[in-house]
C-alpha cells in the first residue's frame, strides 16, 4: 500500500459543479415524487386497512411504514449520487496535533492502537495523551510499554471521575495544539487516516470545526454478530455520513476517530456528562454555528460487539445519545439550515422505530397466517429493492475508499445477506428500548 496514493477524482474539481443549495432542492423533490407515487401504488393498501381501522389510523400506520422510510431512503440515495469530495489543496499537513485516547480496562487492545499511530505516516508534530478513568487492569503498563517498543512517547494522565467524558475533558485541559483528534484505546488507524482527517479539514472553509473519520469493523470474522455489524458499519453508517458531509453537517463526529479544533470544543463546554456525548458535543458545535465535515478515506478500525448482549446495550445506548442531542439542541434552534432538516430526520427515528417493532414485525406474523392487514404480498418487492440500494452503496465503498488504500473487503456473502433481511429487528428492538431508557430515566450503562 502507498500511503500518498490519491483518489483520482480528488486530485480535479468534477467538470460540472452542481451547488450545495440546487443538490439539497433536487434530493427533496426526487424523495417527494418517490413518496408521492408510492402513495398512490399503495392506495389499495390504505383502504384495505382502513376498513379496520378507519381511515386516519391507517394513514398514519402506513405513513410510518412505508411513506416515511421511502422518503427518507430516496433522500439519502439521491444525495448520494452527487457526493464528489471535494480536492484536497493541502496534502502534507504539518500541524500540531494532539491525540486523545480514553481508556478504561483495555489492555487487551490498548497495545496495537499505539502501534499503529506509531505507523502514521502524518508529518506534523503528534502530541499522544492516554487518560486512564479508573482502569484496574494493566492499560497504563501496555500502553507505556507498546509505545516504548514502537519508539514514540506518550503521556497518561489519570482521571478517577467514572465517565468518557470526564476522562477526554482532563485531556483537553492539557492540549496546547489548535487541533484534536480522538481515537477509542481498541480503534486502529490505517496508516494515512490522520494525515487525511487532517488534510480535509485544512482544506475546508473556516466555519469547519470538526471532521470524523470513516470508522470500519475491525473483528468482522470474530463472531456471528460482529460479521452483521461490518456490513452496517461498511454500508450503512459510512453512507449515511457521506450524505451528511455533502451537505456540511455530519450530525456525529464521533469519539472513535473525529478531528476537532481545540476552541471550538472549548467553546462548546467540552464534553458533555452524557451517555452520547460525542452526539451532544458535535450538535453544541453546530448549534454555534460550525459545520462538521466526513472524510471517507480517513479510515479506522474499531472493536465491535461480540455478543447479543453487548450490542443491545451500545446500540440502545446510542439510540439514547439521540434522544439527548434532540433535547439539548432541538431542529428548530439550529442556526444552519441543513442542520436543521438533518437533525429534523432525527426526530422521526423513534417514530419509525416504535412502527417497525410494534407495526411491522406482528404484521410479517399475521402475514403467515393469511392476514395482510400491515404487510401483504407486494412487501417481497422491498427485498431485492434493498439488495439494489445496497449494492450500489458496496460499489461505491470498494471503489472510492477501500481499493485507493489498498484494502479489500473481506468475504461475507451470508452476513451480507442476513444483515439485509434480519439486522434490522434486532437494531430497531434494542433502540426501542434505548427510549424507554431514556424516557424513563434508566441508571446510564456503557458496558
Amino acid at each position: 500500500m502507498h500511503a500518498s496514493y490519491q483518489v483520482p477524482d480528488r486530485l480535479s474539481p468534477p467538470s460540472r459543479y452542481v451547488a450545495v443549495g440546487w443538490k439539497f432542492a433536487i434530493a427533496v423533490v426526487t424523495a417527494a415524487l418517490w413518496t408521492g407515487a408510492s402513495a398512490w401504488i399503495s392506495a389499495p393498501w390504505v383502504t384495505g386497512l382502513a376498513a379496520h381501522v378507519t381511515i386516519l389510523p391507517a394513514i398514519l400506520i402506513v405513513s410510518l411504514l412505508a411513506f416515511l422510510p421511502g422518503f427518507v431512503v430516496a433522500f439519502l440515495m439521491v444525495g448520494l449520487a452527487f457526493d464528489r469530495q471535494p480536492p484536497l489543496r493541502v496534502t502534507s499537513p504539518r500541524e500540531p496535533v494532539t491525540i486523545l485516547i480514553a481508556a478504561r480496562n483495555e489492555e487487551a487492545a490498548i497495545g496495537d492502537t499505539m502501534r499503529s499511530l506509531a505507523q502514521q505516516d502524518y508529518e506534523g508534530p503528534l502530541r499522544v495523551i492516554v487518560i486512564d478513568n479508573g482502569s484496574t487492569d494493566n492499560t497504563r503498563e501496555v500502553a507505556l510499554a507498546a509505545a516504548g517498543e514502537a519508539g514514540f512517547a506518550i503521556e497518561i494522565l489519570t482521571e478517577t471521575t467514572p465517565g468518557k467524558s470526564h476522562a477526554l475533558n482532563l485531556g483537553l485541559a492539557n492540549v496546547t495544539s489548535s487541533l484534536v483528534i480522538t481515537v477509542d484505546a481498541d480503534t486502529l488507524l490505517q496508516r494515512s487516516a490522520v494525515r487525511l482527517l487532517v488534510s480535509r479539514l485544512m482544506s475546508s472553509p473556516p466555519a469547519v470545526h470538526a471532521v470524523a473519520g470513516a470508522v470500519m469493523v475491525r473483528n468482522s470474522r470474530s463472531t456471528f454478530w460482529s460479521r452483521l455489524q461490518a456490513w452496517d458499519y461498511f454500508l450503512g453508517i459510512a453512507s449515511v455520513k457521506r450524505m451528511q458531509g455533502l451537505f456540511q453537517n455530519t450530525l456525529v463526529a464521533q469519539g472513535a476517530f473525529s478531528l476537532y479544533r481545540s476552541d471550538a470544543v472549548r467553546d462548546a463546554g467540552g464534553w458533555p456528562d452524557a451517555i452520547g456525548e460525542d452526539i451532544v458535543l458535535t450538535w453544541k458545535m453546530m448549534n454555534n454555528g460550525a459545520n462538521v465535515f466526513f472524510e471517507p478515506l480517513a479510515v479506522a478500525f474499531t472493536s465491535a460487539p461480540e455478543s447479543l448482549k453487548v450490542l443491545a446495550l451500545q446500540r440502545s445506548r446510542w439510540a439514547r445519545g439521540m434522544i439527548e442531542g434532540l433535547r439539548t439542541v432541538p431542529p428548530w434552534r439550529h442556526q444552519n439550515g441543513y442542520a436543521k432538516v438533518l437533525t429534523g430526520f432525527n426526530l422521526l427515528i423513534p417514530f419509525l422505530d416504535i412502527a417497525y417493532v410494534f407495526l411491522w414485525l406482528p404484521g410479517v406474523v399475521l402475514a403467515c397466517f393469511g392476514i395482510f392487514w400491515f404487510v401483504g404480498p407486494m412487501t417481497v418487492a422491498v427485498l431485492p429493492m434493498t439488495l439494489l440500494v445496497y449494492g450500489i452503496l458496496f460499489h461505491y465503498q470498494n471503489r472510492r475508499v477501500f481499493r485507493p488504500l489498498g484494502l479489500r473487503v473481506r468475504r461475507n456473502l451470508v452476513g451480507l445477506l442476513l444483515f439485509v433481511i434480519i439486522y434490522q429487528i434486532f437494531m430497531s428492538s434494542f433502540s426501542v428500548i434505548g427510549y424507554a431508557q431514556e424516557l424513563t430515566r434508566r441508571t446510564r450503562r456503557w458496558k
